[in-house]
């Protein structure tokens, strides 16, 4: 086989008709990828999309990002990492409206650009929704811990060995996201009521106890980072080290790396995308679904941030449970306890997407060979992919177990913008290869739109740490090996190219179009 060859058969690209149709098969078959069922509306994917998006950012991060890179402007923060993500939910709209499908920027990929960046997308897409998960699993436990005094070493952040907390709640929301959609739909509506409630609460109660002083002056000067946090070199953003500018906290770099690492919070959109195959009317109820999650939870965002960072100095705030731990400090311990049940809840509906969205990756993934099909077969009685839930829920609690928060958090921004960078590309290459392809949704404006998010997605990826950009690229390269060793043989696509004598170059003579 000429290296030409082997090329062609790694860039194999599906058929943008056949994965539409995909879905299309009897429903009383019995071979181990049944439909997944349609039972959600727009109102439902916009709960999901809610569900993750509010949480982790407000209830966890805000407190780490605001005493360590943009003080009170860590509103400006959020409002950068909503900017990008509004460019980004745009182009997941055309996408997710035009081709319905579990995998979301995954299958974008893979009808796009080639088989092999698809596998890459979505073992990129893995490593985001489990470090996602696991972020938001010890931040639960944190507040669980604030709320009920439990020792710190097992329930908090900080000192923290093993996080027994972030297992427990794990184990729990991995057996619904197991039993089926419909319970995972009613379980996220509703803590999604609460979870917003909360957000009102803090914004109507925070803002009679805002001082000016606490937001003077709004953006910290920069300062350069001690000794120890410099001995390495690979906590500076990847733009500092590629210029060779001193490393710095606060400041316009604090704001622009405080803004890359609360990214991760918008990945929501692609937790909704997922959702496509299970969505009664994806054509309407896609774009609502992503653009409304988006402008409610940014507006959110931005208010409880801004009453945060002046109820307390950002110096003072906790980096476990910040927002009632600000409230204790202004003498308000009731509400904080409220704030703690509240996040517990929101917080849960955060993991719970995130591991039904990892489920649905796995299936699509299983559905096209790449993975072994017994993996992400749908169980006959709940209907979801239940063996690859539970593997993903068992990675989930092991990393919610051992990683500290932080970390965690940048791995997680990291394989969003990638994943958005992705589709932002996907949407402009199907433009030019399926002009003629029905798009309910359209983005405005190509190519300006989608190449200014593309862009957007490049320059926050640059302001994460260097360390960040190594243990992305080592889980890249071990999912290469697993490619190679298992997807790239087992492929279907590449099974039907050869049955069918393609060269495996562009579309196979298997596929339609």
């Amino acid at each position: 086989m000429t290296s030409s060859g082997t090329w062609k058969r790694l860039v194999r690209t599906k058929d943008v008709d056949d994965v539409i149709h995909q879905n299309d098969d009897d429903p009383t078959d019995t071979e181990h990828h049944t439909r997944l069922q349609k039972r959600l509306s727009a109102w439902d994917l916009m709960g999901f999309g809610i569900g993750i998006v509010i949480g982790t950012g407000i209830f966890t991060l805000t407190g780490a990002q605001a005493k360590n890179n943009a003080g009170p402007a860590i509103v400006i923060s959020f409002l950068i990492a909503g900017v990008v993500a509004m460019l980004a939910a745009i182009c997941y709209a055309e996408l997710a409206a035009a081709v319905p499908t579990a995998g979301s920027s995954y299958t974008y990929a893979y009808t796009t650009i080639g088989e092999i960046f698809a596998w890459i997308i979505a073992w990129d897409l893995i490593l985001e929704f489990a470090l996602g998960a696991a972020v938001v699993a010890r931040g639960w436990s944190g507040y669980l811990q604030h709320a009920l005094d439990l020792p710190q070493a097992f329930f908090g952040e900080e000192n923290s060995t093993v996080n027994i907390g972030a297992v427990l709640i794990v184990a729990v929301i991995g057996t619904i996201a197991t039993i089926g959609i419909r319970e995972s739909k009613l379980v996220t509506n509703a803590l999604v009521v609460v979870k917003v409630s909360v957000c009102v609460f803090v914004i109507a109660v925070g803002i009679f106890f805002v001082k000016a002083q606490f937001i003077t002056p709004y953006i910290p000067p920069a300062k350069k980072l001690d000794a120890a946090e410099q001995a390495s070199g690979l906590k500076q953003p990847l733009w500092q080290w590629i210029t060779g500018v001193d490393p710095t906290a606060f400041g316009v770099t604090g704001v622009l790396v405080a803004a890359a690492v609360v990214f991760f919070a918008y990945s929501g959109f692609e937790a909704v995308a997922n959702l496509g195959e299970e969505t009664n009317d994806p054509a309407k109820d896609m774009p609502r679904g992503l653009i409304g999650t988006l402008v409610i939870c940014t507006l959110l965002y931005v208010m409880v941030c801004f009453v945060l960072t002046g109820m307390v100095n950002y110096t003072d705030l906790s980096e476990g449970a910040p927002i009632s731990d600000a409230f204790s400090q202004v003498g308000l311990d009731w509400a904080g306890v409220l704030i703690d049940i509240a996040a517990i809840a929101g917080l849960t509906s955060v993991i719970l997407v995130d591991i039904v969205a990892m489920g649905r990756i796995g299936f699509a993934l299983c559905r096209d060979g790449l993975l072994p099909a017994r993996v992400g077969a749908v169980h006959p009685r709940f209907k979801t992919p239940a063996l690859i839930t539970i593997i993903t829920s068992v990675a989930v609690a092991i990393l919610g177990a051992f990683v500290p928060l932080n970390t965690l958090a940048e791995m997680v921004s990291i394989g969003t913008l990638f994943a958005f960078l992705v589709v932002s590309i996907a949407v402009i290459v199907l433009r030019r290869t399926k002009p003629r392809m029905k798009r309910p949704f359209k983005v405005p404006q190509v190519p300006i739109v989608p190449i200014t998010s593309a862009v957007a997605c490049v320059a926050l990826m640059s302001n994460l740490a260097i360390e960040t950009w190594l243990r992305f690229l080592v889980w890249l390269v071990l999912g290469l090996v697993v490619y190679l060793a298992y997807g790239r043989r087992h492929s279907k696509l590449g099974l039907a190219a050869a049955a069918n004598g393609s060269n495996g170059s562009g579309k196979d003579a298997s596929l339609p179009g």
